[in-house]
């Protein structure tokens, strides 16, 4: 974790008590159809915050127990406006906004070929405009309407799911393009909202056992992996820390905020930090 690193009492792990950690809080999720997201909403669920969840599936989002389901596609900018119009008008304020959604992970095989991996003079450039429309893009448009209800309340966190692909080379070029673009969203928009109150921090999971990594199980090394749950727990540990501010701007790695607050993955696991040299 970077030199600032939080090391504030612990938040405790999730109860789903009204009284939890999070509890009055108000938190929304990008993307949480799957996945990580759905973790992340599910832990904030149990930590006590009242949780909105977006994406474009209907059904999963409202399969999520606990949880207000607000369908939005955040490549449209007015579904997106509507999303944050409808928190606005609702019991409480924006507190908390992890920006999951993401683009460019469909399609991984076209036409029987694996076209991930390939060079970029060989990528498809549909694979670019994804990553950065429903990506980075979509982290910016909801970072500016999160601001605007943060700002003059002069509290709240910004939290950008991204990948160790910033910072080395995974995947593709387009791929560590936009992770590293979505850091340099985090670093920047902390700039701008220190004096407001508001704190912005990039976070990286490691291996997480979404739906497509354990259909994928057989030929992967899962003993270090991660529930998507494990996420949202730091998530909510931030949350509850007071001094969450010294960290703005910073890239926090989830499984050293778990030891750095002390809180386990819900299989009672203490999953090992990921360094770049791990990928």
């Amino acid at each position: 974790m970077a030199d600032g690193a939080p090391t504030g009492s612990p938040a405790g792990s999730p109860t789903g008590s009204p009284n939890g950690p999070l509890s009055g809080r108000v938190a929304l999720v990008t993307g949480a159809s799957r996945g990580v997201g759905r973790g992340i909403a599910e832990a904030l669920v149990a930590a006590g915050a009242t949780v909105h969840v977006t994406g474009r599936d209907a059904t999963a989002l409202a399969s999520i127990i606990g949880a207000v389901p607000l369908p939005c596609d955040h490549t449209d900018d007015v579904q997106v406006e509507a999303v944050f119009a409808r928190i606005a008008a609702g019991p409480g304020a924006l507190d908390i906004l992890v920006n999951n959604a993401w683009g460019g992970y469909e399609r991984m095989t076209e036409g029987g070929e694996f076209t991930w991996s390939k060079p970029l003079w060989e990528q498809p450039l549909w694979r670019w405009d994804a990553m950065f429309t429903a990506g980075v893009r979509a982290a910016y448009v909801a970072t500016t309407h999160a601001a605007r209800l943060m700002v003059p309340r002069r509290t709240g966190l910004i939290v950008n799911i991204s990948f160790w692909a910033a910072r080395r080379y995974i995947g593709n070029v387009a791929y560590g393009m936009a992770k590293a673009a979505t850091d340099k969203l985090t670093v920047d928009a902390a700039h701008e909202l220190h004096d407001h109150g508001v704190t912005v921090v990039s976070l990286y999971p490691g291996l997480v056992r979404t739906e497509s990594v354990l259909a994928a199980a057989a030929f992967m090394d899962l003993s270090n992996s991660e529930s998507p749950q494990f996420t949202g727990r730091a998530i909510a540990a931030l949350a509850a820390d007071p001094t969450v501010a010294r960290c703005s701007g910073q890239v926090l790695i989830g499984a050293q905020v778990a030891r750095d607050y002390g809180f386990l993955d819900i299989d009672g696991r203490s999953p090992e930090p990921l360094t770049p040299s791990d990928h």
